[in-house]
Parts: structure tokens; sequence; C-alpha cells
């Protein structure tokens, strides 16, 4: 495996080809948890569990999948591995598994790992897949920390439940509200594509 194709296979998703902010996908998870610093740790660390180790088992046995059913075995994979995290938090994590609700489960419907799935893991070695599913899964994740942490910044004040904010701030409802995900989202992919990539690509 060449050691160029395996950093271009890294860094990729980690900039300009992004998952949230590039090619606008798991939207629906920035919308739902994203209010709060602490689910959103805990929601990003499931996806980047799944993302990593279903694009290595479906790249392990992708030459054993039928074309015919490939999505099929694809959603059965991830699944299995959306239902660990459920356990898993179930058993350790109950009040954060409580507050999260079905956005768990929907883990299973994220469009970023069936894309890395389809796009990367069925035709690539699964050493590379799981580089891959990593980064992908790290890209996501540091996009929805930063929208979290100004979220509940803003909105609530605190960060992971400690006041940081003292009584001379105006807590901005709107922030811990859907509309606000959508605008800090906005902001974001403003500032990354309209002007830190924009000057990449000047100087380049």
């Amino acid at each position: 495996m060449a050691r160029g194709k395996v950093k271009n296979t890294f860094l990729d998703p980690l900039g300009k080809n992004n998952p949230v902010f590039a090619q606008v996908l798991g939207i629906c998870s920035t919308l739902a948890v994203t209010n709060s610093f602490k689910n959103t740790v805990v929601m990003t660390m499931g996806v980047l569990f799944t993302t990593t180790l279903s694009n290595f088992t479906i790249s392990l046995v992708r030459k054993l999948i039928p074309s015919r059913v490939r999505m099929m075995a694809e959603t059965l994979i991830i699944a299995a591995y959306v239902i660990i995290v459920d356990v898993v938090l179930r058993a350790y994590l109950p009040d954060i598994w409580q507050q999260l609700g079905p956005y768990v489960g929907l883990i299973i419907t994220n469009c970023i790992i069936m894309g890395r799935a389809e796009a990367f893991a069925l035709t690539n070695p699964p050493g590379l897949s799981l580089v891959d599913g990593l980064a992908s899964g790290i890209g996501y994740t540091y996009v929805l920390l930063v929208i979290a942490l100004f979220r509940e910044l803003l909105g609530s004040g605190s960060i992971w439940g400690f006041q940081i904010l003292g009584d001379w701030w105006t807590n901005w409802s709107i922030m811990i509200m859907p509309p606000g995900a959508f605008f800090m989202l906005a902001i974001f992919i403003w500032i990354i594509k309209g002007v830190v990539l924009k000057e990449e690509e000047v100087k380049k």
C-alpha cells in the first residue's frame, strides 16, 4: 500500500472533501444533537466507530457479496455495529442514551456511512478502507463538535454542563433550536469553503 495514497485517503475527508461541509451529508444529526456538546461527543464517537469498522468489514467481504444484494448486506453490517453502540450506551451511559433517543438507531441511515461503503469500501482493500472510514468519521466529528460548542455556549452559556458565561450574558434561545443548527452550519461552510480553502487555492 503506497504511503502517499494512504496519506491522501486520510487527509481528503478532513479538508476539501469533508463529508459535512463539502458533500453536505449527515445533516440530520447536525440539526438534532448539536444543541448539547456532551450529546454530540457521544453521538460522533458512535458514528466514528461505525464508519471505521463498517468500512473495514464491508471491504473484507466485498468479493463475497452478490451485487444484487450489496446494499442489503451493507445495511446489515452497519446495523450490527450500531446495535453495539446502542447496547454500550444503554449499559454505561443510560442518561445520555435516553436524551439521544432514536438518533442512535438512526446512525444506520447516516448518508456518510453508506456513502463511504458504496464509494470506497467496495472497491478498495481493507486497510485503505479502514483509513477512509476513520478519516470520514473524524471529518464528521470535528465539524459537529465545533458547531455544538458554539450552539451550547451561545444558547445556554455553558459547556458540558459547566456555566462559562456569567449573569451578564443573555442566552440566545434560537441557538438551541433547530434553526440555530442551520445557522451555525452555514457560517462554518462559509468560513471553510469561502475563506480557508479559497486562500489555499490562491496560494497554489
